[in-house]
């Protein structure tokens, strides 16, 4: 005879809540049936003569906590710029251009000083002797000769009829000789003063003492040219 089959329960076909429910329970009327066996003195001595059993329940791993988040980034305040008060641009000096700097001067190695020879400053030399006085001019008449004057007449003017008289002015040195003279008067005709001239020259004067002392003179002589 057939017969239909029983249908089956599986505890897989409760729901998980029921299923909850179920463990729950049961292990509720464990604890209390070990709790009323408990309250019976020979078996609360048989547990104490026995190792005590603990029975810790095991919680469920508790879900990882995840660090706090930083905290934010403090944000500094931004400071507005004060504005800036633009002038009239003003012109900024120029650089001077870069000049290099002249070489370092090279040593100069010092000349060797030689010694001067000492030269003595030469004596000065003695003062000159004084120099003598100006020759005087004295009279024809203080002159004395040692070579008299000798007039010599010139034929021409003797043929022509000169006649006339000259002044000669003459200086006579220490020694008596005639040096410089001169024709202060003419007679009016050349020849004349020429011969005068000439008879003056070859005339030797006694030199002219003053204490003793032959000094030079000057003198004029008078020269006359007549004819007979």
């Amino acid at each position: 005879m057939n017969t239909a089959p029983l249908p089956t329960h599986s505890p897989d076909a409760l729901p998980a809540a029921a299923r909850r429910a179920v463990l729950a329970g049961a292990a509720l009327l464990h604890a209390g049936a070990f709790w009323a066996l408990l309250q019976l003195d020979p078996v609360r001595r048989a547990v104490g003569e026995v190792l005590p059993i603990t029975v810790d329940w095991i919680a469920p791993p508790a879900p990882a906590t995840l660090p706090p988040p930083p905290p934010p980034p403090k944000r500094t305040p931004v400071v507005q710029p004060k504005p800036v008060i633009v002038s009239e641009p003003v012109a900024l000096p120029a650089e001077p251009a870069f000049v290099a700097p002249p070489p370092p001067p090279q040593p100069v190695e010092p000349a060797p000083v030689i010694a001067e020879p000492v030269v003595a400053a030469p004596a000065p030399p003695p003062p000159p002797p004084p120099s003598p006085p100006a020759p005087r001019t004295i009279a024809i008449s203080a002159v004395q000769y040692l070579s008299p004057p000798v007039l010599i007449y010139p034929p021409a003017s003797r043929r022509l009829q000169e006649q006339g008289q000259v002044q000669v002015r003459v200086l006579v040195d220490a020694r008596g000789l005639p040096q410089q003279m001169s024709v202060i008067r003419s007679s009016g005709h050349a020849r004349l003063d020429e011969a005068a001239l000439a008879t003056v020259r070859a005339t030797r004067f006694k030199p002219y003492t003053e204490n003793g002392t032959p000094l030079p003179f000057w003198v004029v002589m008078p020269l006359v040219f007549e004819l007979e």
